[in-house]
């Protein structure tokens, strides 16, 4: 629904449409027509305001249905007469002046994207003719397919113009200008000016991180606890391994409290057990003597 005021950013918009879901027709007697390709009737429908608005150019519509795709439908917005497709396609530097079809896909010399306000409606122009964006819930995907090399890269460098970082890969006969990082694709939604979508996506982005924080001190909580209590049942093993070979009353008074100690807090942490000895001892004295009690408990083993 985000329609530029200048009449150049609509120009722009049109010129990337046009590139990259357009068809240019020439019949026998040199005249042009064209047709715009959409399967989503809301970019039809913007096909058709921008060209009532920016050239005052009615156009036609019909709808196309897939034979073996039942569901599927294809809109195609047409300028039939000559004299409007001329002026679209002269006004979207599309053709030159010796009416060849000639697309200036640079970006220094194009004077359809010369301003950034322009940059931003040819992306949004571009997406809305060719693009995607995955569901964020899944994961992060952004794509606008092209059909050759040299539209990709001019649309990636547009994209740069914004300190934006998108990447070309190739897949099947298409190359597409794709971004996968999730703050990267909510800066281009703002530069395209989509501020609901953007905010629905921050969104989750937010409850995403939140999650995988939370599920990240879980997990960290829970590989801590695995651990404390796997060095309990060890420990606890090996003072009544003791305690069955030699007994307790052979070790050093102070490992023997501390075993006494352990088998009676089978489930305290290393602070309580040091605060639970006479006198308190520190995490570490305590660490140090159970280290000597399963070292003895080894030895007996052995």
């Amino acid at each position: 629904r985000q329609m530029s005021p200048g009449r150049h950013c609509q120009i722009a918009e049109t010129a990337a449409i046009l590139s990259l879901c357009g068809r240019i027709k020439i019949s026998g007697r040199d005249r042009f027509s064209i047709e715009i390709h959409t399967e989503n009737v809301a970019v039809a429908r913007k096909c058709f305001t921008l060209l009532k608005k920016t050239f005052n150019i009615g156009t036609d519509v019909s709808i196309r249905r897939n034979a073996y795709l039942k569901r599927s439908r294809t809109y195609i917005v047409a300028i039939r007469e000559h004299e409007d497709a001329i002026r679209v396609l002269q006004a979207t530097k599309l053709v030159n002046e010796y009416y060849e079809v000639a697309e200036n896909l640079s970006i220094v010399r194009n004077v359809v994207v010369q301003n950034p306000c322009c940059r931003r409606a040819f992306i949004r122009g571009a997406f809305l003719a060719a693009g995607s964006i995955s569901d964020p819930e899944k994961f992060y995907h952004f794509e606008i397919v092209c059909a050759t090399s040299a539209k990709a890269q001019q649309l990636k460098e547009i994209i740069a113009a914004f300190d934006i970082e998108a990447k070309i890969v190739l897949r099947k006969k298409y190359h597409v200008v794709y971004i996968k990082e999730g703050s990267q694709i909510v800066d281009i939604l703002n530069v395209m000016e989509a501020p609901v979508a953007l905010m629905e996506l921050e969104n989750i982005r937010i409850l995403k991180e939140m999650r995988n924080s939370v599920n990240r001190q879980v997990n960290c909580e829970t590989a801590n606890i695995n651990k404390t209590v796997s060095a309990a049942v060890k420990q606890m093993e090996d003072i009544r391994y003791i305690e069955e070979t030699i007994g307790l009353d052979g070790l050093p008074d102070n490992l023997q409290e501390m075993a006494r100690v352990r088998l009676e807090l089978p489930e305290a942490t290393l602070k309580e057990l040091g605060e639970a000895l006479e006198p308190p001892v520190g995490k570490s004295g305590v660490n140090h003597r159970l280290r000597k009690l399963s070292l003895i408990a080894e030895d007996l083993r052995g």
